[in-house]
């Protein structure tokens, strides 16, 4: 039986080295065949890549990189300039992270990267996951992460029915016992790669699978049905309201948002707290919240929906006009793209910038 189960380790490796040898993906934070990987790279890769797509990532990278070509210059940024060039990614509790992690690498670490999983779990934004990507892809230690890709891998290599997330703490344990002596960043690399360009969610490419031999899935025909999904739960919806204000100037009242909490430290334009009734947008006592010196507001006729991982945001915009600057700082039109906006604040800008267009263009 042990044999059989060495025999299988060793076939699986074999088969995977030699398809990603051949077909592997070229990303620029992937180190060339023959070329040792650059550990800020895969780190700063896998921080940008946890909830967003290699397509969208590839930009951002290549940007950071000539912004910040080492840790200790990434460590020299503010976190306002790191905010900025992260703009578009979302998230932003994982560019807080980005500068906090730099800081400590180079008081730390000598602004290396730490090669062990247990070190690099100490660091701020590393959990499981990143910590083995890093050690695995960037220093070849004896580690593979699980992740979405690998976990649909295996799933259907082994057959196995259990419905996510459970599922994922099963093929922790069969990858652990899979994991090559050598080469553990290529097998790593090689099974996201298989994962995200053979092994789909949707439409598998079985037939141009180097593991097919292997496949229980594909033997047995219900490889496309794996893995079973998760229950999906239904994200509750809140509601706010965001206030517009202009001056004589035409100049737009933003503000710095608080250190703690959902989009913290990010620039927005003024609002209430999200409240999960909408019964205060309705009879407009949370305009209680508002910035003073407003005498009337004009509410704009359609919502703004903005979805988060954990909750629907429905925002209403009111429109207001003061001279009377309480906290935040008034902005151009033309300056509100030199200041870090989470995207439901640009999609508020956006709307409101075109109304009082379309509305200009009536008048």
């Amino acid at each position: 039986m042990n044999s059989e189960k060495n025999l299988q380790k060793d076939l699986l490796e074999s088969l995977l080295l030699k398809w990603y040898d051949t077909y592997q993906r070229q990303f620029p934070w992937r180190a060339r065949p023959g070329i040792s990987p650059n550990p800020y790279h895969v780190w700063l890769s896998e921080i940008m890549l946890q909830q967003t797509t290699t397509g969208v990532v590839e930009d951002y990278f290549t940007r950071f990189i000539s912004l910040w070509p080492t840790i200790q210059s990434l460590s020299k940024a503010t976190l306002d300039e790191i905010f900025h060039a992260w703009q578009g990614l979302g998230y932003y509790n994982r560019a807080r992270n980005l500068h906090r992690c730099a800081q400590i690498l180079v008081q730390n670490f000598n602004g290396d990267m730490p090669q062990k999983e247990e070190e690099l779990l100490t660091l701020p934004g590393v959990g499981p996951y990143t910590a083995a990507a890093i050690a695995a892809i960037g220093f070849n230690q004896p580690t593979v992460p699980v992740d979405g890709n690998v976990v649909r891998v295996f799933s259907r290599l082994l057959a196995i029915k259990t419905p996510l997330p459970t599922l994922k703490k099963e093929i922790e344990k069969f990858v652990s016992c899979v994991i090559p002596s050598k080469r553990s960043g290529d097998f790593a690399q090689g099974l996201m790669d298989l994962g995200a360009t053979i092994c789909r969610p949707h439409l598998p490419a079985c037939e141009m699978c180097p593991l097919q031999g292997l496949c229980k899935g594909f033997r047995k025909g219900i490889a496309k049905k794996l893995p079973f999904p998760a229950p999906k739960e239904t994200k509750p919806r809140r509601y706010g309201i965001v206030f517009w204000i202009e001056n004589d100037r035409g100049e737009i009242l933003i503000e710095k948002r608080p250190n703690k909490g959902l989009l913290a430290g990010l620039m927005g334009i003024p609002t209430t707290e999200w409240k999960e009734s909408p019964r205060d947008i309705e009879d407009h006592t949370m305009l209680l919240q508002a910035p003073k010196g407003v005498h009337k507001w004009e509410f704009l006729p359609l919502p703004i929906l903005h979805t988060f991982t954990h909750f629907h945001l429905e925002l209403r915009i009111a429109k207001g006009h003061t001279n009377l600057l309480g906290k935040g700082v008034w902005s151009s039109l033309d300056h509100l793209n030199t200041y870090a906006f989470p995207s439901v604040m640009k999609k508020v800008i956006r709307y409101a910038t075109q109304a009082q267009s379309l509305k200009n263009k009536a008048a």
